[in-house]
C-alpha cells in the first residue's frame, strides 16, 4: 500500500503545481493552457484510482502521467512546445519534475510488483493441480 500512496502523492503534487500555474496565467496560453488543466484533473483522478482500486491499471496511468508530463516539459525546455520555451529554473519547475520522476519510478515499481504478484498464485495453482492428479 505504501507504493500506492507514494504514487498518489506524486500525482497530486504534479496536479497541484499544474493547477497553480494554470491559475497564474498559463490558462491564457493558446494550446498549452488546456493541457495544464487536463494534467491537474488527470493527476487527481489517478491519485484516487491508486488508493481506491487495487489493480495494475492505476500504476500504468501514473507512469504515463509522469512520463508524458516530464517529456513534454523537456521538449518545451529544449526545442519549445506550442510556441512556449521553458527553462529549468524555479521551485515549481523542480517540484513538478521531481514529482513526475517519482510518479514514473513508482509506476514502474507498482507494475513490477503487480506482475510478480500475479505470477506467484497462478504458478502455485498450476503446480498443486498437477500434483493432485
Amino acid at each position: 500500500m505504501a507504493i500506492r500512496l507514494l504514487a498518489a502523492a506524486a500525482a497530486l503534487v504534479s496536479a497541484a503545481v499544474h493547477l497553480g500555474m494554470w491559475f497564474n496565467g498559463v490558462r491564457d496560453e493558446h494550446g498549452i493552457g488546456p493541457l495544464f488543466l487536463l494534467n491537474a484533473v488527470a493527476g487527481v483522478v489517478i491519485a484516487v484510482l491508486l488508493v481506491a482500486w487495487k489493480h495494475w491499471i492505476p500504476f500504468f496511468l501514473v507512469l504515463g502521467l509522469g512520463a508524458c508530463t516530464l517529456g513534454a516539459f523537456t521538449i518545451s525546455a529544449t526545442v519549445g512546445l506550442f510556441g512556449l520555451h521553458e527553462h529549468w529554473v524555479g521551485n515549481l519547475v523542480w517540484t513538478a519534475a521531481i514529482a513526475e520522476a517519482v510518479a514514473i519510478l513508482t509506476g514502474v515499481a507498482g507494475l513490477w510488483r503487480e506482475a510478480s504478484g500475479m505470477r506467484g498464485p497462478v504458478r502455485e495453482r498450476v503446480t498443486s493441480s498437477t500434483v493432485e492428479r
